[in-house]
């Protein structure tokens, strides 16, 4: 039995902006639509984490066995010489026996995942996480076309709702994109000739790619292409001699184009409504061709209807869901254009290494310990029972995936927040347990008490290098939900 993709997750920020208000700002032309915006405590590792855990609240309605390897990919890693995939794989709270790695440092490296974790699935369980923040100069093409995102994919040779059928790649050392380390953007080689460097080789990827799948390109029901060479692509959509009611609908006009995770957030989309028997074709340029085709089978059924019970939202609804008025200022001080005042405070202590480690259930995965004696449920986790004063009676139990209610709130407009003003919530958790946190990617004139909120993974600060990871609560909306991962 082939190895294929067992379920799935997208996150796309809650911000959008508006190219217009690039355009109004600098007072030049950016064109229509709007691009996503990462938030200023996210990086490509929290959204990552949120990508990953709706696969998993899907994958548990199916049968939950989780993915055993993780795979995570980014051209923009929050840490260097560092694993950034162990953050995800903590806060997912998946087994300590499984290995997770990067692959980093360029958009080829994200379809380098799925390729790697479905090689990977012989008799297990793989996770691929696609994550990008795609950045530029003020008012530059990267900057305006670019989008945030993440994408993950469960893999696994029993229950693929999409079995690969064909996987082709080919290379070439040519210089199209590029940036050095220490860089913050990228720069690009005249457009001409990186669409004369890819016409051929994603030609002769797509060719051998259906000779080996059996199929011609007539057969093929949807086709993804993906690259940020936007000239190449078009040439390459041209020359595949496929329907053109084939061809999957251009995202780029409503989120931007998210890099790597761009090929898996187009194939989600292809999925949430795809059905059984059809074929998908995958291609990506970046420094060469990757070529994926694959088979639906009728299990995608199955998973769209456990997608549903736990609430995973559609890639449709989840560009709609966005708020789409960012100002251009706040933006480009999120993305470190535009040099604030600090707050005039000490500034944030670096977390200590030890301390981090010992408390990673609770700092990572969130988890809480309830008493079993008395059954009261503790945030932060304790030894010590508050109710029935029981002394190592605790169970973990993780609440990352469980939603609540806000019990009071406090909007601060005094504390120092990078998006002011500062929404301080108690939060009621269902099935007990009380926590004070910050409530996130909300309108502070649409916080309430009873609101419903989950929690998300998110960066608190960072200093002298450090990132500081926790979690966040926010509010739930109908396409936020990610069921219980556990």
């Amino acid at each position: 039995m082939s190895s294929g993709i067992v379920s799935w997750g997208v996150h796309l920020p809650f911000w959008r902006l508006q190219r217009s208000a690039i355009g109004s700002t600098l007072g030049s032309p950016a064109g229509r639509g709007s691009r996503t915006a990462a938030s200023h405590d996210e990086d490509t590792t929290t959204m990552g984490v949120e990508a990953a855990r709706r696969a998993l609240a899907a994958l548990a309605a199916l049968d939950g066995d989780r993915p055993e390897e993780l795979l995570f990919s980014t051209p923009a890693p929050a840490y260097l010489d560092k694993t950034n995939a162990t953050a995800i794989y903590a806060a997912l709270g998946l087994s300590e026996f499984g290995g997770a790695y990067d692959l980093i440092g360029s958009v080829r490296s994200g379809i380098g995942a799925l390729r790697s974790a479905a090689a990977l699935a012989d008799g297990r369980r793989t996770m691929a996480v696609l994550s990008d923040l795609r950045t530029g100069f003020a008012g530059s093409p990267d900057e305006r076309e670019g989008g945030d995102g993440a994408v993950a994919f469960v893999f696994g040779d029993e229950g693929a709702v999409g079995e690969v059928i064909a996987s082709v790649s080919t290379s070439g050392e040519f210089l199209d994109r590029w940036r050095v380390p220490g860089e913050t953007r990228s720069r690009q080689w005249e457009e001409r000739f990186g669409q004369e460097a890819y016409t051929p080789l994603i030609e002769a990827a797509f060719t051998e790619a259906l000779k080996s799948a059996a199929v011609t390109a007539d057969e093929l029901d949807h086709v993804v292409v993906a690259g940020l060479h936007q000239r190449a692509v078009k040439a390459a959509t041209l020359s595949f001699g496929v329907r053109s009611e084939a061809m999957a609908p251009d995202l780029t006009l409503r989120i931007g184009n998210l890099g790597a995770a761009h090929v898996g957030v187009a194939l989600a989309e292809v999925l949430d409504r795809a059905e059984p028997g059809e074929l998908i074709a995958v291609a990506l340029l970046a420094d060469g061709a990757d070529v994926m085709i694959l088979r639906v089978t009728p299990a995608l059924l199955t998973a769209r209807t456990a997608r549903q019970e736990v609430g995973a939202p559609t890639v449709a609804e989840l560009i709609a869901a966005g708020r789409d008025d960012l100002p251009y200022a706040r933006f480009l001080t999120w993305r470190g254009e535009l040099k604030r005042e600090p707050p005039r405070r000490p500034d944030p202590e670096r977390p200590g290494a030890p301390a981090t480690w010992r408390s990673t259930s609770w700092k990572s995965g969130f988890n809480a310990s309830r008493c079993t004696a008395c059954g009261f449920r503790h945030l932060p986790p304790t030894r010590i029972c508050l109710r029935c004063k029981a002394i190592d009676q605790m169970e973990k139990e993780r609440l990352a995936d469980r939603q609540g209610q806000v019990a009071t709130f406090t909007i601060d407009h005094l504390a120092f927040s990078m998006s002011p003003p500062l929404v301080g919530v108690v939060v009621d958790f269902d099935g007990g347990g009380r926590y004070r946190c910050e409530l996130t990617d909300v309108d502070p004139a649409d916080v309430a008490i009873g609101m419903r909120v989950e929690m998300t993974f998110r960066r608190i600060w960072t200093a002298q290098g450090v990132h500081n990871y926790f979690w966040k609560a926010r509010p739930v909306a109908a396409v936020t939900a990610h069921g219980d991962a556990e």
